[in-house]
C-alpha cells in the first residue's frame, strides 16, 4: 500500500474508532437515562436548512440534482435546468415521470415580475368518445389500460417553456440523459421500492417487461441499469425537436402499438 492511502486508511480508522465511541457512549448515557426521557422531546429532528447564494435546484434524485447544477453552472437558467432534470428523471425514475406522459408547470419571471403556469396535459385521443364510456357503463375513468392513455403533452410542454424562456439548445440538455440511459446509473433504494411494487404489472406486457425488467425482477437498490432505448429515443428528440415526437418516426410508433393492442391514439399523416 502507499505510504499516502496508508495514512489515509489509518486516519480513516481513527475517525470510525471515535464514532463507535461515541456511538456506545451515547448508548449507554440513553440506556442510563430511561427513567428521565425528556431530553429526548429536545431534539427537533430533520434535515439542515439548504441556503445559496446564487441558485439551487431540488429533486428526488441525486443525479438529476446534480445535471441541474451543472447547467447552470454551466450558464444555463431555471428553465434549461429544469428541462435538464426532468429528461435525467425519466432515465432514473421511469415509474415518475416522463415523455410519455403530461406536465404541469409554474415559471416565475424575475425580470417582468411574471407568473406563468403552463399546463401541459395531453388532449383525449380523437377516437375516444364520451358515448364509448358510456356504453361501457364507466363511472370513472380507468387507472390503467388503453382507455387512460392521451396524446403526451410533456414533451410539448419541454420545448414550448425552451423556446419562451430557456437559453440553450435542446440537445445540450438532453445530453446527460442520454449518457446515463446509454451507460446505466446506480438505482436509489427509494426508486427501486416503487419498482418493485409494480413487476406484476409489467409482466403482463411484453414490452414493459423488455424494456423495466431484469430477468422478470425489478433492478435492486445500487444495480446498474441502463434504458438504451430511451437514450435512441432523446436523441432523436434532440436532433428533430417537437416535429420528431409528434409527427415522426416515435409518432408512428406510438400509434401503431396502440392501434395493434386496441388503443385510441391515431395518426394524422403520421402525427399525433
Amino acid at each position: 500500500m502507499l505510504p499516502g492511502v496508508t495514512s489515509l486508511f489509518q486516519a480513516a480508522t481513527a475517525r470510525a474508532f471515535i464514532a463507535g465511541a461515541i456511538t456506545v457512549f451515547m448508548m449507554t448515557g440513553s440506556i442510563q437515562s430511561t427513567q428521565n426521557k425528556s431530553w429526548v422531546s429536545q431534539i427537533k429532528p430533520g434535515r439542515s436548512v439548504v441556503r445559496a447564494q446564487h441558485a439551487m435546484v431540488a429533486t428526488s434524485q441525486p443525479l438529476a440534482s446534480q445535471v441541474g447544477l451543472d447547467v447552470l453552472k454551466r450558464g444555463g437558467n431555471a428553465v434549461d435546468a429544469a428541462i435538464a432534470m426532468a429528461a435525467m428523471l425519466n432515465v432514473t425514475e421511469p415509474m415518475m415521470t416522463g415523455i410519455g406522459g403530461d406536465a404541469f408547470m409554474l415559471v416565475y419571471w424575475s425580470k417582468t415580475k411574471e407568473l406563468k403556469g403552463l399546463n401541459a396535459s395531453g388532449r383525449a385521443p380523437r377516437a375516444l368518445s364520451l358515448d364509448y364510456f358510456a356504453k361501457k357503463k364507466f363511472t370513472q375513468m380507468p387507472q390503467f389500460g388503453m382507455e387512460s392513455i392521451t396524446v403526451p403533452g410533456a414533451f410539448d410542454g419541454w420545448v414550448t417553456l425552451l423556446d419562451k424562456y430557456g437559453t440553450m439548445k435542446l440537445a445540450d440538455l438532453l445530453a446527460p440523459a442520454i449518457e446515463y440511459a446509454d451507460s446505466g446509473f446506480p438505482v436509489m433504494e427509494k426508486a427501486a421500492e416503487d419498482w418493485d411494487a409494480e413487476v406484476e404489472k409489467l409482466k403482463k406486457n411484453p414490452a414493459a417487461s423488455a424494456n423495466y425488467l431484469i430477468n422478470g425482477r425489478a433492478p435492486r437498490a445500487g444495480e446498474i441499469f441502463r434504458q438504451t432505448n430511451l437514450a435512441r429515443t432523446f436523441r432523436t428528440l434532440a436532433r428533430g425537436g417537437r416535429d420528431a415526437f409528434y409527427k415522426g418516426e416515435i409518432a408512428r410508433a406510438i400509434t401503431d402499438y396502440c392501434q395493434k393492442n386496441g388503443g385510441f391514439l391515431l395518426s394524422r399523416l403520421h402525427g399525433l
